[in-house]
């Protein structure tokens, strides 16, 4: 059994935890710390994001089955390492800083990498190698910004972090769009840039988070099958059925980027400028619904979040082909993330111990991780046999299927007293 000090007014790795007395709408210094960190290294992934589909489908003529593994893969193979990265991180009380900059050093290595590799197996390599960085440092980093903050201004905490986040989403895209039109080897100068802004954004971990140990006392050190254990509260084991069930029918980012394109016939040269749309959306509504989820109550802002994502998708199976498809597509796209990808973590870590905080929230993002890999696989191969529209259809009846299930399936522990 674990027990928190309770007269300690600190959270672990030295941040200060707001007093009762005090403004609620103040964030940690840690938080924006890790937010710049953030910021930094999405401008780095994304301008790699931002072209791959394109790099892989038309410049090395990957069918939608290839496409759809390579894309699991990028999406899901962290799924491998993040109960990893959790528990390490967790052992010892004060490892989140350096377990979570090792995942981010090993993601800034691989950049440069993808300049060697032109089949589907080399890069199927490269891009397990990059997720298993993101999978260390997940965990380690949601964990952070939960003990650097108290449990009513978690939801605001995780929304500035993910605007923050979101901004470097917003800026990758364009970088990558300009290189493209500056240089000759354009895919290779956008891995080049990468590179060095991912080294950069290693940097600003290691001289600006705190790294000192936490103050949390507990009677027996961390495992793995204690942080499983969890998943026995009633809460904590809702919240990871229902985030399975939803990631298994969330389609994959590039597989919508890429059915506006053919819907829209959007030239190659302006593709990478469509994750903008979904950036910024998400960076303009990350902090308001956080703060909302904070008031009434995050399980609602979470399905709603869903509910944005369902509509996106049939938007995209009409016969709309107006200028403003893309525009409406992309705007609920970026609001599925706002309401939902700081909002679990911030549902979740109110049913985790402080001494388990970073393993607890490893599980359910493995659970989510596992079924969007599964998801972007089975995607692929719908669309190679029976097209884009037809496996467009299916994930629309599953994603509906499985937020009507979830709205039966209400964690308590989700909604504020």
């Amino acid at each position: 059994m674990y027990v928190a000090d309770s007269r300690s007014s600190t959270s672990a790795h030295g941040a200060a935890r707001p007093h009762a007395g005090r403004r609620r709408a103040a964030v940690a210094p840690t938080v924006l710390a890790l937010g710049t960190v953030s910021l930094v290294t999405d401008v780095s992934s994304e301008m790699v994001t931002a072209v791959l589909p394109l790099y892989l489908v038309t410049g090395l003529g990957l069918s939608p089955l290839g496409f759809g593994l390579l894309d699991g893969i990028y999406n899901g193979f962290s799924a491998v390492v993040r109960l990893a990265g959790g528990h390490l991180a967790d052992r010892g009380g004060g490892r989140h800083k350096w377990v979570a900059g090792l995942g981010y050093g090993i993601s800034a290595v691989c950049k440069p990498l993808l300049l060697m590799a032109h089949s589907l197996t080399p890069i199927g390599f490269v891009l397990a190698a990059d997720r298993t960085g993101k999978g260390l440092r997940t965990a380690p980093r949601d964990a952070l910004i939960s003990l650097s903050s108290t449990p009513e201004t978690r939801g605001r905490a995780f929304g500035v972090h993910r605007a923050m986040d979101t901004a470097g989403a917003l800026l990758g895209p364009l970088a990558a769009f300009l290189i493209l039109r500056a240089t000759v080897d354009g895919y290779d100068a956008v891995f080049t840039v990468s590179f060095c802004v991912a080294v950069l954004g290693v940097l600003v971990l290691v001289l600006f988070v705190p790294g000192g140990r936490g103050t949390a006392a507990v009677t027996t050190r961390p495992t793995l099958r204690a942080a499983v254990g969890l998943l026995r509260g009633r809460d904590l084991r809702r919240i990871t059925v229902c985030a399975l069930l939803l990631g298994l029918a969330t389609v994959s980012d590039s597989f919508v980027y890429l059915l506006l394109q053919r819907r829209l016939g959007v030239p190659d040269r302006w593709f990478a400028l469509l994750p903008l749309g979904t950036a910024a959306a998400f960076l303009l509504l990350a902090v308001p619904l956080g703060r909302l989820a904070d008031r009434v109550g995050r399980w609602t802002v979470f399905l709603a979040g869903h509910g944005a994502l369902l509509l996106a998708y049939l938007a995209l199976l009409t016969s709309w082909h107006g200028a403003g498809l893309p525009y409406l597509v992309l705007a609920l796209h970026g609001t599925f993330y706002a309401a939902t990808d700081g909002v679990l973590m911030a549902a979740a870590s109110d049913s985790v111990p402080e001494a388990l905080r970073s393993s607890g929230l490893a599980v359910v993002q493995t659970g989510q991780a596992l079924t969007r890999f599964a998801c972007s696989l089975l995607f692929g191969a719908a669309w190679t046999v029976w097209g884009d529209r037809a496996a467009l259809a299916g994930a629309v009846a599953a994603l509906a299927a499985c937020a009507a299930f979830s709205l039966t399936l209400r964690p308590k522990g989700t909604v504020p007293a």
